[in-house]
């Protein structure tokens, strides 16, 4: 993972604003108030016998503690933050904003930061999906507060 990469798309979008729509983007995707980026991606799980699906998982939470101890540079300790709850809401039928309504069928949890003076919130996360489909490392910026 190349961290300076990631980190200056990060950068490029708190600092974007947001459209009025959803819609895919050069880095992922953006909607009213959101924009997720897929910061790097495994390949897919198809033929595996579940170990080596452990083991990038695990490959991937380091690189996000990784990335995470770069932002904790720039905004302090993150928030650990998990997305369970919203994600029993939304199956409860309980609307739950984005990003999060979306994040949380695929996230269990988040590190959270808030931007001081831009009322923007930065995550990362990891995205963990079906067994058989690839594994993201996901970087998020949204305006709306988390659930």
């Amino acid at each position: 993972m190349d961290i300076a990469k990631c980190l200056a798309v990060i950068d490029l979008l708190c600092a974007r604003g947001f459209p009025t729509a959803h819609g895919g983007t050069e880095h992922g995707e953006s909607g009213p108030g959101y924009h997720i980026a897929v910061l790097r991606t495994s390949g897919d799980f198809w033929e595996d016998d579940g170990t080596g699906r452990e083991e990038t998982a695990a490959q991937f939470e380091a690189d996000r503690d990784g990335l995470a101890e770069r932002l904790t540079g720039r905004w302090g300790p993150p928030q650990r933050f998990s997305l369970r709850s919203a994600f029993g809401r939304v199956m409860e039928g309980e609307a739950v904003e984005e990003p999060w309504a979306e994040l949380s069928e695929h996230v269990p949890d988040i590190h959270l930061w808030q931007t001081p003076g831009a009322d923007r919130w930065v995550a990362l996360g990891v995205s963990c999906g079906y067994e058989e489909l690839p594994i993201r490392l996901l970087g998020i910026v949204t305006e709306t507060d988390p659930p």
